[in-house]
């Protein structure tokens, strides 16, 4: 039957019994499977992770804007890592640096986000993991 239409015999379903074939062009077909895989990958969206960094001796205006930083960020649906650099004998003060990541914690209290990691100090910085709700 394929043949007097001169169309493909394709077999749609291998894995069932009986298996299902269908009789169609087979470059319009698989021109449309990539159609409907590129289109759905358009639609995807990518997680990235965003790093905020930080001194723990930071100025009122700069934290401000790695706040509104953070909130962007976490608003196009990424995921953000705020890292607090320690250098020297800034080692020492890895308290005020966790009393800093916490600040952020708590003005970021209001908005859709969720904490995954609180802050911990990994080698010479203070990290902390914030994602999106949901």
């Amino acid at each position: 039957m394929a043949e007097e239409a001169e169309l493909d015999l394709v077999v749609i379903g291998v894995n069932q019994a009986p298996p299902v074939a269908k009789i169609l062009n087979y470059g319009k077909y698989k021109y449309e499977q990539e159609k409907k895989a590129k289109e759905a990958k358009k639609k995807q969206h990518v997680v990235d992770i965003k790093e905020v960094k930080v001194r723990y001796k930071i100025d009122t205006h700069d934290y401000e804007v790695r706040l509104k930083n953070i909130r962007k960020f976490i608003s196009q649906g990424n995921k953000v890592k705020l890292v607090v650099m320690l250098r020297g004998r800034e080692m020492q003060h890895s308290s005020l640096a966790i009393d800093l990541a916490n600040r952020f914690i708590a003005d970021l209290a209001n908005d859709p986000i969720t904490v995954e990691k609180q802050p911990i100090v990994e080698g010479r910085n203070v990290t902390a993991w914030f994602a999106p709700q949901g």
